[in-house]
């Protein structure tokens, strides 16, 4: 594809091309442009229409890149911070990163890790800005929600193994809570439009699904997507720590936080996406096998 206001063909690269947005962002942008490049810790054939690169953000001696004029990063966005003055050739014209809407959403957290990982995440989305801007390098920090693709993600997906295995969810006090899940899809394409928009350079952007659903319906829906009848357990505050403390070695990974939040909304306005470069996410219709 050209670029039309130098001429030139715009070449582009993208971190994390083997993850679940940046798969899809891979694919979409071959598609658009011809070629692309994608850089994955692990080796990939190369094809004809995406040429894949070694490399990792935490070793500084891999960061090789050819010059390109988009950069996305689908990966961690704090690796990307620390890596971004290594990689920000001058050929680059636009940075468009994923960072998270739990930047705003679990600052007050009761779990220590988790408070940390926001100071640092935030800290990271300010360092790309400054770097972007000492460069004068347009960029654009997109913010999604609950982030699902059917079988592949780890916020729906594994509720769906769950309730496979016990056949019920339990939800906490009532499950209330607002939501809108997006498809990491749909954020592989917003952030290909967000990048070919002049509007939306040097901007931060929430991007939540079409939908904004109650914890407890998003459930309901998961288990309409396995063909299941809906059973939800409801569970008092209380009781979810007594039982999660004596679950807590089968799951760990999980927080206490995690079911304390199905009572709290998590709603972001996506009309700055929608009047600066077209977001039109699906709705919230998943089918699982």
């Amino acid at each position: 594809m050209l670029d039309g206001s130098a001429g030139k063909r715009t070449e582009c690269l993208v971190i994390g091309g083997s993850g679940l947005v940046g798969g899809y962002l891979v694919d979409h942008l071959a598609r658009r442009h011809g070629r692309v490049f994608a850089v994955s810790r692990s080796p990939r054939s190369k094809t004809a229409s995406v040429e894949w690169i070694q490399a990792d953000l935490t070793r500084p001696d891999t960061l090789k890149f050819p010059d390109v004029t988009t950069l996305y990063c689908t990966s961690d966005a704090i690796l990307l911070a620390e890596a971004l003055p290594l990689i920000l050739s001058s050929t680059v014209k636009r940075v468009v990163a994923l960072s998270s809407t739990s930047v705003l959403t679990k600052q007050d957290t009761e779990v220590a890790d988790e408070r940390e990982t926001i100071r640092n995440l935030t800290a990271a989305e300010q360092t790309i800005v400054r770097i972007c801007e000492q460069r004068q390098v347009g960029w654009t920090i997109l913010r999604p929600t609950l982030i699902y693709a059917e079988g592949r993600d780890t916020n729906i997906t594994p509720l769906s193994r769950l309730i496979r295995r016990v056949g019920f969810m339990p939800v906490v006090g009532g499950a209330q809570g607002l939501r809108q899940p997006v498809h990491a899809e749909d954020l592989a394409i917003g952030a290909i439009a967000a990048a070919e928009s002049p509007a939306a350079s040097n901007k931060f952007y929430s991007l939540p699904g079409a939908e904004t659903l109650s914890y407890r319906e998003m459930i309901g829906r998961v288990f309409d997507g396995m063909g299941r009848p809906r059973r939800l357990v409801p569970l008092s505050p209380w009781l979810w720590r007594v039982i999660f403390a004596m679950a807590k070695p089968l799951f760990p990974t999980a927080n206490v936080a995690m079911g304390l939040r199905m009572m709290k909304d998590m709603t972001f306005d996506a009309t700055p996406a929608i009047e600066d470069f077209g977001w039109n996410p699906r709705l919230f219709r998943p089918v699982f096998d």
